[in-house]
């Protein structure tokens, strides 16, 4: 017999739609279970699910404040007691959520799942219940540690993601990807298939972790035309700067001082606030412009996807004060989170 903790928070597959609006349902979560044991009874007698709600909210409603009642709750029930968790979460902040729960429990002894649905249950091509069966089946079969996010894009197979890897879902698209498109596993006609992504080994010596996400972390996504002069950086402790997919942002004078990146770092420092860069992949070889921002005195948080650099960041200038933690703790690979390249697009 396994004994799973499921966590609802809400989200789509935690709702229902009626009159042309979806919205988070009292019955819905539970409808997800009485669902796999109908299904999937077979499997179902041998596991034992025991279920708490500590949100329920629609996941674009989230905010860094929520993810320590998430984790007291889990914490609460001491779940190194079961054979695996699984949270329940909406689609639009899942890639967010991922990061946290991957960097917080990334000392946790059982397999931590995030399952997910593009539609409602009730709808005939929602992925949840898939979703979920393959979560069970991890736990069942796999029982690797760590935070994976089981997803099936549709017409696809289920992939399970590594939590620290998952992208945010394509645009105008209800699909996820991992990363330079590398999922951990694929799970087909109840087989787990391993992509050849190594299993994590976790460090060492990793610093004990306090569920504090800071909510003052500026994240700015480049655009061209994009005027720095909206921005004010008072009460902010630090910019995450997203960056185009070669690594790279304006950082041209020709347009202005407003919509040169440079100009904006050289505020930021004179305000005390540091700014960051992501994502970008480590090699020998940059463009120029990346290579200005970072003489400017940018920090480039190398081989994360913004969705994890944020989180990161966030965890960071929540628990550490100073300068030399944080930067140790964004260095380290906490969770699996470090994405390497030898391909000739990679730059440093």
């Amino acid at each position: 017999m396994k004994h799973i903790l499921v966590v609802f928070t809400g989200g789509t597959i935690g709702s229902s739609a009626s009159e042309g609006t979806i919205k988070p349902s009292e019955s819905a979560p539970f409808k997800l279970l009485g669902e796999f044991q109908r299904r999937f009874s077979e499997t179902a007698k041998d596991i034992a699910f025991e279920s708490i709600e500590p949100v329920r909210l629609l996941s674009e409603n989230l905010a860094p404040a929520a993810w320590p009642i998430i984790i007291e709750a889990i914490e609460a029930k001491q779940p190194d007691r079961y054979d695996g968790v699984i949270v329940t979460h909406g689609t639009d902040t899942l890639a967010y959520s991922a990061a946290a729960f991957g960097f917080y429990f990334h000392g946790l002894k059982v397999p931590l799942l995030l399952v997910s649905s593009d539609y409602p249950l009730d709808h005939p091509e929602a992925n949840g219940l898939d979703n979920f069966h393959c979560a069970v089946d991890f736990i069942r079969e796999i029982n690797e540690p760590g935070v994976f996010v089981p997803y099936r894009n549709q017409c696809q197979t289920v992939q399970v993601h590594r939590g620290a890897r998952l992208a945010s879902s394509l645009q105008l698209s209800g699909d996820f990807v991992s990363v330079q498109g590398q999922s951990y596993m694929a799970y087909e006609g109840g087989r787990f298939i391993r992509s050849g992504l190594s299993a994590f080994e976790r460090q060492a010596a990793l610093p004990g972790l306090k569920a504090l996400f800071s909510n003052r972390i500026l994240m700015i996504r480049p655009y061209p035309g994009l005027d720095y002069g909206h921005f004010s950086v008072d009460g902010v402790d630090a910019v995450l700067h997203d960056l185009y997919h070669s690594g790279t942002a304006c950082s041209t004078l020709q347009w202005g001082e407003n919509h040169s990146l440079l100009a904006f770092i050289k505020r930021c420092r004179q305000q005390g606030v540091k700014v960051y860069l992501a994502p970008a992949r480590k090699s020998p070889d940059a463009y120029e412009s990346t290579r200005f921002l970072l003489d400017a005195g940018a920090e480039m948080i190398w081989n994360l996807s913004i969705e994890a650099a944020y989180v990161k960041l966030a965890l960071a200038y929540g628990n550490f004060q100073d300068g030399r933690g944080i930067s140790a703790f964004l260095a380290a690979d906490i969770a699996g989170e470090h994405v390497y390249s030898n391909s000739p697009m990679s730059l440093s």
